[in-house]
Formats: C-alpha cells, sequence, structure tokens
C-alpha cells in the first residue's frame, strides 16, 4: 500500500505507521518546529524541538531531540517529509562550532543525523529551501562571516557547495524561499559586528545569484525570516543598537519591498521564524530570552500573540515549518 503525502509516494511502511496514528489520536499532522537555541545566556544550549500544530496551534514537546544541544544554527524543511537543523555552536567545549545536520522525520517524528554534514563547522548560519529539491545553508562564521552557501539534495541529502556564494561575507543572515523559484538571503553581520541591509537572491532553476536593488530598511544583524510562499516573504527585527520590531515585506513577483504597519510585538533579535504557508507566519523566541510567539495572520498581515508561547525563553533558535505540499 502507498499514499500520497506532501506531494510524493510514501512507502507502505511510512504510510501504516501514519495510517496508525490517526487511529490512536496521535497522527503527527502539519506543523512547525521551534529547535535548539540559548535558554539563558549562561552558556548552556538546548537539544529540545517544540512543535506548534497547524492550525490550531497547540504546542507539544518531541520525544526526539537533536543530536547536539546548539544555538545559531539553520533550519529548513522539505514540505511534507522531513526538517533539517544544521551547524551552530555548542559553548564551552571542544568543539565550539558544528558541522552536523539533524533530520527530523514530519511523519514519524523521529530524528537522524546525515552522514555528511556542512562543508565546514559553522555557526550564525540560516537556512532556505526549494521544498521537494534541496535545502541551503549559508553564511556563518562569528567575528568574519563567509559568503559559503550548502546545498543539501533532498533526493539523497548529498552536499554540494555552490560556485557563487552570497555577495558579501556575513554571519546572522536570515534565510527564505519562494518554493519553485528562488531563495533569498537577508541583512546579516559582516566582518567586525558590522550590519548589512543586502538581500541576495538565489534562482532554483540554476542557482545563480542576484542582489535586490532595495534591501532591507535597515541593516540588521539576526534577523527572523519566513515565507508565504508563491506571495510574499517576511524579515523580521533584528538588532541595530538594540532589538528592533520592523518587519520588512518582499512581494515575490517583483520583490518590491514595504514594511508592515504593524510590526512585532516587542522589539527583538535572534528569533527565528517558520510559517504555514498559505496562512499565517510565526516569530518566537528573541536576545532577551522571552517566550512570546507572534502570528501573522497573510490575509491581512494582521497581528496576534499566541496565547501559550515557547516553554523556555530561548535566544538563538531556529525553525521550519512543514505546510506539506509547496
Amino acid at each position: 500500500m502507498s499514499l500520497k503525502y506532501g506531494g510524493r509516494t510514501q512507502p507502505g511502511t511510512m504510510v501504516s505507521t501514519w495510517l496508525n496514528s490517526i487511529v490512536s489520536g496521535t497522527a503527527p499532522f502539519n506543523g512547525g518546529y521551534f529547535c535548539g537555541g540559548d535558554p539563558s545566556g549562561s552558556g548552556d544550549q538546548l537539544n529540545t524541538i517544540h512543535k506548534f500544530a497547524f492550525p490550531s496551534d497547540a504546542r507539544t514537546l518531541l520525544s526526539a531531540v537533536l543530536s547536539v544541544p546548539r544555538e545559531t544554527l539553520a533550519g529548513f524543511a522539505d514540505g511534507g517529509v522531513a526538517g533539517y537543523i544544521a551547524g551552530g555552536q555548542r559553548t564551552y567545549t571542544s568543539t565550539w562550532t558544528i558541522a552536523t545536520v539533524d533530520k527530523v522525520s514530519f511523519i514519524y517524528e523521529t530524528l537522524s543525523t546525515l552522514g555528511t554534514g556542512l562543508s565546514a563547522a559553522r555557526n550564525y548560519v540560516k537556512g532556505m529551501a526549494n521544498s521537494g529539491t534541496a535545502g541551503y545553508v549559508g553564511g556563518g562564521g562569528s567575528s568574519s562571516g563567509t559568503t559559503t552557501v550548502d546545498k543539501f539534495a533532498f533526493s539523497n541529502d548529498s552536499r554540494s557547495t555552490l560556485g557563487t556564494g552570497m555577495s558579501v561575507s556575513r554571519y546572522g543572515t536570515s534565510g527564505m524561499a519562494n518554493s519553485g523559484t528562488a531563495g533569498y538571503f537577508c541583512g546579516g553581520y559582516t566582518s567586525g559586528w558590522g550590519r548589512t541591509d543586502v538581500v541576495d537572491k538565489f534562482a532554483f532553476s540554476n542557482d545563480g545569484r542576484s542582489t535586490l536593488s532595495t534591501g532591507l530598511t535597515a541593516g540588521v544583524g539576526v534577523p527572523a525570516a519566513m515565507a508565504n510562499s508563491g506571495t510574499a516573504g517576511y524579515v523580521c527585527g533584528g538588532v541595530t543598537s538594540s532589538g528592533v520590531t520592523t518587519v520588512d515585506k518582499f512581494a515575490f513577483s517583483d520583490d518590491s519591498r514595504t514594511t508592515l504597519g504593524t510590526g512585532l510585538s516587542t522589539g527583538r533579535y535572534g528569533g527565528a521564524a517558520m510559517a504555514d504557508s498559505g496562512t499565517a507566519g510565526y516569530v518566537g523566541g528573541d536576545g532577551n530570552h522571552v517566550t512570546v510567539i507572534d502570528k501573522f495572520a497573510f490575509s491581512d498581515d494582521g497581528r496576534t500573540t499566541l496565547s501559550v508561547g515557547l516553554a523556555v525563553g530561548t535566544a538563538q533558535l531556529t525553525a521550519m515549518g512543514n505546510s506539506g505540499t509547496l
């Protein structure tokens, strides 16, 4: 027996597990995941994975945990199939920066670790994905940054590195994607904690890079980004001299930028964002270790705040969303 889920024919064993979970009332429906991060600023890191179910926004904590507790990590997703958590750092250890890439099955909600990680151990990385085809991890490496963009083919999880990386060496950027068309790396730190407003665009047809003539409204470090695939991407918060509430919106039809009249509920940086494409986007966490999650309805960009946020106030986490087929 097989079944189409996430735009793909799933094997019989997977379908059997999924159907049994429906009968028992524990089916892993679509949802968004907030992963890892720094819970206190004391040098400790989390290995936990929070899930917020779509559309109820109910929060659970997965029994599966990251293979290495870490912060400043990247997340990206192959809709309907799996999410990936890449790189980051674990402070006060002999291996400060991490090359590891973990993979979470969206049906089983179990975790495995890829045999091939990033091309180099890097922290302050961010990810985005062409769902059904490949995921990308860009930048990283605190103090100087890098232009490197690693690409993971979803067919076999093999890794390659783009011949043309980002236009400016940076770390603490953000990533979002118009699946099937192009992905964007936005903002971040340059050498010496400088901040950039640059938005690089990578065409998924050939991985060619261009740079938008209109960048962010201001250079920001560690913003968060999410996308309503086919419509628009959002770059949220980040730090200038302090955390900002700004949310820049980029229309995918022409890459024009507007700024939402209602921004984040508080100025924040070092948070993470994910989306239920077609419905809403979510921004959670902050350098000040808040639990708050802001939700933006894609129909009118109206903002609400979830009644239940993260279990622990967390900074420098990552997120990915499973909206099924994109």
